[in-house]
């Protein structure tokens, strides 16, 4: 079996000059990581990032040696504190996971690489993962050795190599690592395939592992292969608003359909679907009629399907429609989302800030007539679910703006005479 030093011998031959950055969580194998980068000839560029989650009694304690062992090595060390959000609808892991590449993303500099442990074993759980999950060929290809992270890059230059390596190499050092119990804890997914799943599987198969990792190398030929055409269907049914042409997008073959709406979404910062959840927004498209305005929602993540597209955006939560308040112009924090301000400027007598309720007019500035609200929403393209979060400014009973869109006569003049215009800062 080669060694892990010999590996990266070869691995940092053809890489050149690059700073490296080690992703450290003191675990066995980014410990036996970071001691063969740090004690290579001629020594690379490196410092070391820890991540602490927070998640465990004993973080601080991890991330301390951590940073013992560091200066041990004479590696500049970093340790970022994270809040795991858990309010995406994600699990743990996944979670973590998030705030963990946030973290690395936002910490690395310009042309630096993170070097990040995994190995064969890993790609081996991984794969197997995104079987279970219903994966096509880029779910199955596995984890990409190098890939943009930030200003730099994510390089795990280690996964055709078995983990017995790094073992191995923690032994014969006789180094001391941190011990994470969440990585034996049978509830989570990938710590009840590393203990009882694989291990089956290469009692009966011992060559289990260097076949998953040969099919998943396939599957990523196939993946580079397709990705040039859902690419350029991409440009094709995007518009400015980046929603997607339904028609078009139900239309494409389901190899270029699945990974396409999983890359639309994840460049929004929004989770990608299930097979399950990908197949009932499919036959949402397939079967929506034109008074309807179809949903399909999963964790924080949300498509709507009106006039012909799909509109992603973050899962909202519901709020106080008949709610109302005064208001003189400062920054008004809106129960339905977002602000109201005056940019900067003060109206001398409060005015009400409400929602809509139904069947409310305003004739805009410089319009002879009188508008309901719901044909100007049609003709201005408003869609259906922003309607009701829009905040309306009435003065004595009177509506006079609607958000930042409609202005009346006496509207304009009375936040022209307070030297300002409405302004509805809507949240992401």
């Amino acid at each position: 079996m080669t060694t892990l030093v010999d590996h990266l011998d070869a691995a940092l031959a053809e890489l050149g000059d690059v700073p490296l950055v080690v992703a450290y969580s003191g675990g066995p194998d980014s410990t036996a990581l970071l001691h063969a980068l740090a004690g290579h000839s001629p020594r690379p560029r490196l410092r070391a990032l820890h991540v602490d989650h927070g998640l465990h009694a004993e973080s601080g304690v991890w991330s301390l040696h951590c940073r013992r062992f560091c200066e041990s090595l004479d590696v500049p060390f970093e340790a970022i504190r994270v809040t795991v959000d858990f309010s995406r609808g994600e699990g743990v892991e996944a979670a973590a996971r998030r705030a963990r590449r946030a973290a690395f993303a936002g910490a690395l500099h310009e042309g630096e690489r993170l070097v990040l442990a995994h190995h064969r074993d890993d790609q081996v759980e991984t794969v197997l993962l995104k079987l279970l999950r219903g994966a096509g060929p880029e779910g199955l290809a596995g984890m990409r050795e190098l890939r943009p992270l930030g200003a730099g890059m994510l390089w795990r230059p280690l996964l055709t190599l078995p983990r017995a390596a790094l073992l191995d190499h923690i032994a014969g050092a006789a180094l001391d690592t941190v011990h994470d119990p969440s990585n034996e804890d049978p509830r989570i997914a990938r710590a009840y395939l590393r203990g009882t799943i694989v291990p089956a599987l290469l009692a009966h198969w011992p060559h289990a592992a260097s076949s998953i990792v040969h099919s998943a190398r396939l599957c990523r030929d196939a993946a580079d292969h397709l990705r040039d055409g859902w690419m350029e269907a991409l440009d094709r049914l995007r518009d400015a608003s980046d929603t997607l042409d339904a028609t078009g997008w139900l239309a494409l073959p389901l190899a270029q359909r699945a990974p396409l709406l999983d890359h639309w979404l994840h460049e929004a910062g929004l989770a990608a679907p299930t097979t399950a959840q990908r197949e009932t927004l499919e036959a949402q498209v397939r079967d929506a009629a034109a008074e309807r305005l179809p949903l399909v929602g999963w964790q924080d993540t949300e498509i709507r399907v009106w006039r012909g597209r799909l509109w992603p955006m973050r899962r909202r939560s519901g709020f106080d429609e008949d709610w109302s308040g005064a208001w003189h112009g400062e920054p008004l924090a809106l129960p339905g989302g977002g602000t109201l301000s005056l940019g900067g400027a003060r109206l001398g007598e409060a005015v009400t800030v409400r929602y809509r309720r139904g069947g409310e007019r305003i004739r805009p500035a410089g319009d002879r007539h009188t508008r309901e609200l719901r044909d100007l929403f049609q003709q201005a393209g408003i869609p259906p679910w922003e309607r009701p979060r829009m905040p309306l400014v009435e003065r004595d009973g009177r509506l006079v703006a609607v958000a930042d869109r409609w202005l009346s006569d006496e509207g304009k003049a009375l936040f022209g005479e307070a030297g300002g215009a409405p302004v509805w800062h809507r949240d992401d």
